[in-house]
């Protein structure tokens, strides 16, 4: 019962807005703070993410009905960029991937900067946050009003 009605459409935009707005200043944090340079995938995923806190701001402000129709195109291409770039980091050593060769000046996408835990890089971050937000507004579709 209070599951149903947490997953108002409000309460699910409002989740898309601080899932995208997180993880919007986390990749600010680790390339302006922390001074890592973003790679061909990164900054690909983070074209896709930045809009998506104009989105879900604007959205849940005018209360607009379509956000989803804006947002999970971009969410799903997400989806894609980052498990492809997390696949590439834990699975295809750089010298191997057929797929693209993405090096961006010195940076390479198979090289793992930041790791929690042993598996937690940057990229399956992002893809956790594409997911999530994937869902909310997936969901926010079918919830009534």
């Amino acid at each position: 019962m209070i599951i149903i009605k947490l997953l108002s459409k409000r309460n699910l935009y409002v989740l898309t807005l601080v899932v995208s707005l997180v993880a919007s200043l986390g990749s600010l944090y680790y390339s302006e703070i922390v001074g890592l340079t973003p790679c061909t995938l990164c900054w690909y995923q983070r074209i896709l993410m930045y809009p998506l806190v104009i989105l879900a701001l604007v959205g849940l402000r005018k209360r607009d009905a379509y956000l989803p129709h804006y947002a999970l195109p971009l969410s799903i291409l997400g989806i894609l960029i980052s498990g492809y770039h997390y696949a590439l980091q834990m699975f295809m050593p750089a010298s191997s991937n057929p797929f693209i060769n993405c090096i961006k000046g010195n940076v390479s996408c198979s090289v793992i900067d930041v790791s929690y835990f042993g598996f937690v890089t940057i990229p399956l971050l992002s893809f956790v946050a594409f997911v999530m937000i994937t869902f909310a507004m997936a969901t926010s579709l079918r919830v009534d009003r």
